[in-house]
């Protein structure tokens, strides 16, 4: 029936109506409802009976509603578009035939027809693109364990739930754009939409901070995420400092009392060779003295 209606439209050429639609691309957010807008004019006053607007899609021409005899006639609609849309009834009068729908889903995107005939026949297309804002960026690394300077850590950059994809751009602390080492993926959902993964390799500096930016090529949105990332190098975590300490102390101690043992030895021992210098030194002198002593009695013997 409606390409029966649409066929006997393309037929009359007599002072078209002039249709107008949005010439650049309307953007609908996802899950919400949005407004097709087509309007009218070129017709005097005219009954509600004798209009009719047909929406299709301009690709498929698959019907998304249509309105004649005044009312809808939605034998012909497109599935899933079943309970989603409608007109504004009580603006027909005034050349509004724009197309209600809601609960916008990604597979929704696309050109959309509207056609107009009240006894003359005019058409016009628009583009309908479909936009979800993704979540929060969020950055974690690996591995956990204690970093030092040197070591290569990744950086993993997630973000969900948006729609069409993103671009994702790292930075540096001084926002110098890092785009080697980057490996990004995107995966779609059962409902179209995009989780986004980017990883970042780096070789880690004493203290590093590094920056996720996401940003929506229809929304132009951005979102940030940072985190900075301090390696350890020479410090040592407090347990090992403490006992790198005590140990130092005890080693300390240790010198200190075998430096005062040896002290005390090599003291003995230089009293102990000053004593038997000294008694070496009488004895000597005792045998000088007997000596002394025999010379002086040997004539007398004579």
């Amino acid at each position: 029936m409606l390409a029966l209606l649409l066929c006997a439209a393309l037929a009359v050429h007599a002072d078209a109506l002039e249709v107008r639609v949005p010439e650049s691309p309307a953007v609908a957010l996802f899950g919400t409802d949005a407004v097709l807008n087509c309007s009218f004019s070129g017709v005097s006053e005219f009954n509600l009976s004798e209009l009719s607007v047909f929406w299709q899609l301009s690709d498929t021409k698959r019907a998304v509603h249509s309105f004649w005899q005044s009312r809808d006639q939605l034998s012909d609609q497109e599935e899933r578009f079943s309970n989603r849309t409608s007109l504004f009834p009580d603006q027909l009068p005034a050349g509004n035939a724009s197309l209600l729908l809601r609960r916008v889903r990604v597979a929704d995107e696309g050109s959309y027809s509207c056609f107009v005939m009240v006894q003359t026949y005019g058409s016009g297309a628009m583009l309908m693109q479909v936009a979800a804002p993704f979540s929060k960026p969020l950055v974690t690394w690996g591995p956990e364990s204690a970093l030092k300077p040197g070591d290569v850590v990744a950086l993993t950059c997630v973000a969900y739930g948006g729609y069409p994809e993103a671009e994702v751009l790292w930075q540096d602390g001084a926002g110098r754009n890092l785009t080697d080492n980057v490996t990004i993926s995107q995966v779609a959902n059962e409902e179209g939409l995009f989780s986004v993964k980017s990883v970042l390799t780096v070789i880690l500096e004493p203290s590093s901070t590094y920056s996720c930016r996401l940003m929506h090529p229809l929304l132009g949105e951005e979102g940030q995420a940072s985190v900075t990332i301090s390696a350890q190098g020479l410090v040592f975590p407090p347990l090992a400092l403490w006992l790198t300490v005590a140990l130092a102390v005890c080693l300390l101690a240790l010198l200190v009392a075998l430096a005062a043992v040896c002290r005390r030895k090599i003291r003995e021992s230089c009293e102990e060779m000053r004593a038997e210098e000294e008694a070496k030194e009488l004895e000597e002198a005792k045998e000088l003295e007997e000596a002394k002593s025999g010379e002086g009695l040997a004539p007398l013997w004579l």
